[in-house]
């Protein structure tokens, strides 16, 4: 009993630390791109979105609405505190419910809905009743101009997942794209359903294209935006790891000891690293223990 009593007074101390950061953080937060003529971010809790106020109208990306419609509510107040401007678009990242959720109150303010196709034929075979089926899809690109603003939705292939969008501002040099480059943090439960060898050529590919900032579908560390070298990281985190479980995995030691034992201390500063190691270990494990 007294081996445990340090690890129970470690396990209280995080929860409280954990509490008292989430307290000093408000619930949502609204904020304008520096440099930018119209373009901002609404984050609730721990999600994070874009949209793209015009003189003709708004253009607004995932709802984030999974769980809590009052967040969806709210993201329609908050671009109402900015113009009343109708919303003509919302804009899919990707087919997953916890970004694209809760998007009926955009629906009937009028808004448009675009994805790519893969995400409305898995949105049509899961039919969640709180996720809006799109309107329109595309397959390779898809250019929308509104007001003066044109915003690319560019779709290169397989990674976090099988239907994922990346948004360019080419004017404003600007990217948004969830849930595949964690901005300073290590990455963790979106690797679950991932292709990882995929994943690795996207980021890539990704490095190469023309922008500078990068605004993520979770907030980056102090709330900051990406950078190129955030892709880099991502890269270099997802090639070790994919490595040191292969070596492992082809002498048998998936799923143990790799998920029990492996560490990447090389990473063990990154925020999120604790609770992400296990998912990525799992998810290489099934890669390279069973080829899947």
């Amino acid at each position: 009993m007294l081996r445990l009593i340090p690890a129970i007074a470690g396990f209280i101390i995080g929860i409280f630390s954990t509490l008292a950061v989430h307290a000093q953080q408000p619930l949502f937060t609204t904020s304008k791109v520096d440099g930018t003529d119209g373009v901002y971010t609404f984050r609730y809790q721990n999600s994070l979105s874009m949209f793209i106020v015009t003189p003709a109208g708004v253009i607004v990306t995932d709802p984030i609405g999974y769980g809590r419609p009052q967040a969806v509510q709210t993201y329609l107040e908050e671009i109402r505190k900015i113009t009343d401007k109708p919303i003509k678009y919302v804009l899919y990242s990707h087919h997953h419910f916890d970004h694209i959720a809760g998007g009926k109150p955009f629906k009937d303010a009028g808004a448009k809905f675009i994805s790519h196709k893969r995400a409305k034929e898995r949105l049509v075979q899961l039919a969640d009743p709180h996720t809006i089926i799109p309107d329109e899809t595309f397959d390779k690109t898809r250019s929308i101009t509104l007001g003066g603003t044109t915003i690319e939705m560019i779709y290169m292939g397989i990674n976090h997942s099988d239907s994922t969008v990346v948004m360019r501002l080419p004017k404003e040099k600007i990217i948004f794209t969830v849930d595949t480059v964690a901005a300073g943090q290590f990455p963790g439960r979106g690797m679950i359903d991932s292709y990882p060898i995929e994943w690795e050529a996207f980021l890539q590919k990704l490095y190469t294209m023309e922008w500078e900032r990068l605004i993520p579908g979770h907030p980056g560390v102090k709330d900051r935006l990406g950078t190129k070298q955030d892709v880099q990281t991502a890269l270099n985190v997802l090639q070790t790891a994919s490595a040191a479980v292969k070596a492992e995995a082809q002498q048998g030691k998936c799923w143990d000891p790799v998920e029990k034992e492996m560490r990447l201390p090389q990473f063990a500063s990154m925020p999120g690293y604790e609770g992400g190691l296990p998912f990525v270990l799992r998810r290489y494990c099934g890669l390279w223990g069973r080829g899947t």
